[in-house]
């Protein structure tokens, strides 16, 4: 499921969204609808400010609760996040509803932490951050492993100019794994590569994603690995607009229903599948709070959803380096210090370094 575009609907923005097995609809903020799902479970998740519609990070967390709800005949319910100043309000007000709250997205964490000492016997799930609590579920992906595949795609790939480029979003620890992933994959394969960096400080400004995007076009890149949520969906107006020749790398989802004739590939996070599975954890009791952490190995990420141009012979380069790292022959860096540190390591039969 998670290599297939997401199916996107239109929706009003910071409202209620109601999900069950059998429908979804919307409800005014104020309010809950009084019908339960068939065994009468509630599952809440509570966005981040960019919130729905975001085509990336919180649209695949309600996918995966909408696909909870089907599976499980749970109800699934979203409240957004207008500001910051919502979190509290509004995790608490699923605490004290809900059988689990699903805290969707790193800027949540210190809420989250606040939210589940004041009811311990509430569940949570943190998607993104880790909140060290006996009722929470914080669930992590190892971005750095799907931005170094997106890495050697893009040095594989990268045009006569020799350069790609990152857009982000804010420089959080997520955004971060996936940055110096990018960059480390891009030096494995293609040392002469120039990678481009530009933040927009911002997860919710498409107006700004396009500028920057546009700017790393520009001066020479033609592969662009938007990290930015909502503001990435500005990177692939400015690929469409650019045309022929301008490519993205979509982060997190398949986004190619945005530009279809310009997205390379998609580095995958599967915060949909992961909403499933706490889901099923708290159905069948056997939730517990700590860690999950996951990787290629463990199906959180990947790199997929290529475009129909490229050849089957990059497609098994990249494969070649993501069993690499499988067996732990490549370990990407994860933070600005483990990537100065970082030292290629070339697959052998699979890509050599230029010189």
């Amino acid at each position: 499921m998670a290599s297939d575009p997401l199916v996107f609907r239109a929706m009003n923005r910071r409202r209620l969204v109601l999900a069950s097995a059998a429908a979804a609809a919307a409800a005014p903020f104020a309010r809950f609808s009084s019908a339960l799902a068939q065994d009468g479970m509630v599952i809440t998740g509570v966005t981040d400010t960019a919130g729905l519609g975001d085509q990336n990070f919180n649209d695949l967390a309600d996918a995966g609760g909408k696909q909870a709800a089907e599976e499980y005949g749970v109800e699934w319910r979203v409240l957004e996040s207008q500001n910051a100043a919502d979190y509290i309000p509004n995790l608490t007000r699923a605490a004290e509803e809900s059988d689990l709250t699903v805290a969707i997205g790193f800027l949540l964490t210190d809420a989250v932490a606040e939210i589940a000492a004041q009811y311990p016997d509430s569940r949570f799930m943190l998607i993104d951050s880790v909140v060290e609590a006996d009722n929470v579920a914080s669930v992590l992906f190892k971005e750095q492993e799907g931005g170094f595949l997106a890495g050697i795609a893009a040095g594989l790939l990268a045009g006569p100019e020799r350069k790609v480029g990152v857009v982000g979003g804010i420089r959080i620890p997520p955004v971060i794994r996936y940055e110096v992933g990018f960059r480390a994959g891009v030096m494995t394969v293609a040392p002469d590569v120039e990678v481009l960096i530009s933040y927009a400080d911002d997860f919710e400004n498409p107006t700004l994603g396009k500028e920057l995007t546009l700017a790393q076009y520009d001066q020479g890149a033609d592969i662009v690995f938007p990290i930015a949520g909502r503001t990435g969906v500005g990177s692939f107006d400015a690929a469409v607009e650019r045309g022929e020749g301008a490519w993205i790398i979509a982060a997190d989802a398949d986004q190619s229903h945005l530009g279809p004739d310009n997205q390379l590939c998609a580095a995958l996070k599967k915060i949909d599948e992961s909403v499933v599975r706490v889901v099923g954890q708290v159905v069948d009791d056997s939730f517990e709070g700590g860690i999950q952490n996951l990787g290629i190995s463990e199906d959180g990420v990947d790199l997929a959803a290529w475009h129909g141009s490229v050849a089957e012979d990059i497609i098994a380069q990249v494969d070649g380096y993501k069993q690499a790292i499988v067996d732990g022959t490549v370990v990407p860096p994860v933070d600005d210090e483990t990537f100065e540190t970082f030292e290629p390591v070339v697959v052998d039969g699979v890509a050599t370094p230029a010189s």
